[in-house]
């Protein structure tokens, strides 16, 4: 228990930051006058009163927290805030089983964008404020927020760091010290919710509509204040709005940050998953919408390119925005779309999946494999910009694919297992396995995730947690070395 009393200690300061994130929707329903008003009181009061049980009792024990310790409070952090998160759900509406409200919330905080709720447009304003800052705070990770936050209170932050970040980010700094490196990249992220909400206001939305809308835009989180989400508006200024930003949302924020302080593009030119994201998405914009206009769904071309731009975009960059029931599409095209929110994410973003560089790596690896059968005793190294990837990097990206291929499977055999069909099945696990969102069939951009028995919604809250935090941070836990003293 001594060994855990310092990560308990951290975890209580965490939910203690957490609770005050509670005001935010506590003063719109004061002021909305809404229906969950008392529901945030309640919440706000339990979640502050826990954090601080679990702070204060594990205070005689605080110190530096090892690698071990930061890989474990990842894991503590990122299962216990949605138990917290579900409070306000629970409380407003006692109908809701714990586990329709944890999936809720494990979404949200994920950037998932799946839903098991209906009736979003009749949802107090306050509930639909909460859903979306949860999609916001999780974009960056809240490990990210803690790291700017706790070094001031003695507690360091390096090993949070590199365990909740993912790819090449890990390593890169933009200042000497983590936390002004959280700190900084906070402020882009910040900056650009705030152009989004701007942008979407002046396209057209309400202030209200369009701070969620941006909170999920850029977190690519996905959730909408509406059941018919983006389709509700039927605005193409909106919906390309929304293209632009969660493009910006799904590229690197070390690159936007070295754009403004610079203040010229050329980190964009100098960044190699840029040039990937931009023209796999465009081709397969104009593609699948050549495919789907050939097949008859729409009448013409150009209607056909917004709505497989808005939605292909949206599932691309694992946002999870709908325009439109995708589901109803030739089957080729909405598969396709599945397999881009795999590898469509750039490293550093807050989108899910593979993500670009590792692709880039993997298919220039498998270039070279073939290239050293014809020439055995060449050296060929794996280049990225110019510069040799070190053959480490690489094995380590081979092992990652491996377990997230293996993921996949397995996770749709136990959904098959459990009586849900192959399509559903298969494609659920890839949409909260990249963190995207709407799958297809019983759970397709039509529906949500309601229909899903007790079972099949742990299974696929557990994917969603797999996937935000990479599959290593969690199978590390299950190893036999990182229990050893």
């Amino acid at each position: 228990m001594h060994r855990l009393a310092p990560v308990l200690h951290v975890l209580g300061l965490v939910i203690l930051i957490f609770s005050f994130t509670m005001l935010a929707p506590l003063l719109t329903a004061f002021f909305a006058h809404d229906a969950a008003q008392f529901a945030f009181y309640e919440s706000f009061a339990m979640t502050l009163a826990a954090g601080l049980a679990l702070w204060l009792g594990g205070r005689r024990w605080r110190r530096e927290l090892k690698v071990r310790d930061g890989f474990l409070l990842v894991i503590l952090v990122w299962t216990s805030l949605p138990a917290f998160a579900t409070l306000p759900l629970l409380i407003y509406a006692p109908g809701m089983s714990f586990t329709e409200a944890y999936f809720e919330t494990v979404s949200a905080l994920t950037t998932t964008g799946a839903t098991v709720m209906t009736g979003l447009d009749t949802l107090p304003p306050s509930l639909n404020l909460w859903r979306h800052l949860l999609n916001w705070l999780g974009g960056m990770g809240i490990i990210v927020l803690a790291v700017a936050i706790l070094p001031l209170l003695g507690i360091g932050g390096r090993q949070l760091l590199r365990a909740e970040l993912p790819g090449p980010i890990k390593d890169s700094k933009l200042t000497p010290r983590i936390a002004d490196t959280a700190k900084l990249l906070w402020a882009v992220y910040a900056a650009l919710t705030a152009l989004c909400a701007l942008a979407l206001k002046l396209a057209g939305m309400s202030w209200f509509d369009a701070v969620c809308h941006a909170f999920a835009a850029m977190s690519l989180g996905g959730f909408s204040t509406h059941d018919a989400s983006v389709g509700y508006f039927n605005s193409p200024l909106i919906e390309a709005v929304l293209i632009v930003f969660m493009l910006l949302a799904a590229l690197n924020f070390v690159t936007h940050f070295l754009v403004f302080r610079q203040r010229s593009l050329a980190a964009y030119r100098h960044d190699p998953e840029v040039a990937g994201v931009l023209v796999l998405v465009a081709a397969s914009c104009l593609g699948v919408s050549l495919y789907v206009w050939q097949a008859g769904v729409y009448p013409e071309f150009l209607t056909a390119l917004r709505h497989v731009s808005f939605n292909l975009v949206s599932l691309a960059t694992d946002c999870g925005f709908v325009s439109t029931d995708f589901n109803t599409w030739p089957i080729f095209a909405p598969m396709w779309m599945l397999f881009l929110s795999c590898v469509t994410a750039s490293s550093g973003s807050t989108g899910g999946g593979l993500k670009m560089i590792r692709a880039m790596l993997m298919f220039r690896q498998g270039v070279r494999e073939l290239e050293q059968q014809l020439h055995p005793a060449a050296r060929l190294p794996v280049k990225i910009s110019g510069h040799a990837v070190p053959n480490q990097i690489v094995f380590a990206i081979q092992a990652f694919a491996m377990m997230y291929i293996a993921t996949i499977v397995a996770m749709t055999l136990i959904l098959l297992a459990s009586g849900l069909d192959f399509i559903s099945a298969f494609s659920a696990v890839i949409a909260c396995i990249n963190n995207a969102g709407p799958g297809l069939n019983e759970v397709g951009p039509g529906t949500n995730y309601a229909g899903l028995s007790d079972f099949q919604t742990w299974a696929l809250s557990f994917t969603m947690l797999l996937g935000r935090l990479e599959l290593f941070t969690v199978f590390v836990l299950f190893t036999r070395a990182f229990w050893r003293a």
